[in-house]
């Protein structure tokens, strides 16, 4: 039974997975229980009695989008003292993140956010309550950094965090559809004088 279990739990893990690079190349939209099936060579049926509807797969797509996103970003971070270290290393990884993975893959939470934002739709809720959530976290970040005495006492944490997520999205933008190869190191570069702005 354990190992038939574990087949099952595997056959899922490859269909969400397949269906994050399908997510990734044609968009949220575009995912389908066809789409999936065709790509790890079952059949609809069998992608169906293991996730359910395309809305569930389109879900669990980007569930686990978050959860790596999670894993390489914030989770490492957390190994850190609270404050500005925290959210250099945060922002160290997440541009890191961007250059080296979203730079061939793309963010389904960037392009899935431009995607959807004039639609009205379950998928819509389910990637803004993610975009949501990671801005949340970031905004706890900023404020354990203004509470530290590492950023000015008056400084604004939503406006930051604004301007951090503006400065991850124009990265994407430059190193993907500009391919400026020295998009990067100017992200960095920018992050740091930001910064600089806001301590004390």
């Amino acid at each position: 039974m354990q190992a038939i279990t574990e087949k099952s739990e595997l056959t899922r893990a490859a269909i969400v997975g397949a269906g994050l690079d399908v997510a990734a190349e044609l968009g949220l939209e575009a995912l389908t229980l066809q789409a999936v099936a065709d790509r790890i060579h079952m059949s609809k049926s069998g992608v169906f009695s293991r996730i359910g509807s395309r809305e569930a797969l389109q879900k669990a797509v980007v569930e686990e989008y978050g959860r790596r996103f999670h894993a390489d970003v914030f989770a490492p971070a957390l190994q850190l003292p609270k404050g500005l270290p925290r959210l250099k290393e945060v922002m160290r990884r997440w541009l890191a993140h961007m250059r080296d993975v979203e730079v061939h893959t793309g963010c389904i939470y960037t392009a899935g956010a431009f995607e959807l934002d004039d639609k009205e739709c379950e998928l819509r809720e389910v990637l803004l309550a993610a975009v949501l959530h990671w801005r949340a976290m970031l905004h706890r970040t900023v404020t354990q950094a203004i509470q530290a005495g590492h950023l000015k006492a008056d400084t604004d944490a939503k406006q930051l965090v604004s301007e951090l997520n503006s400065l991850a999205i124009g990265l994407l933008h430059d190193v993907r559809f500009l391919r400026d190869r020295a998009a990067p190191d100017r992200a960095v570069a920018s992050f740091e004088r930001l910064i600089r702005s806001y301590q004390t």
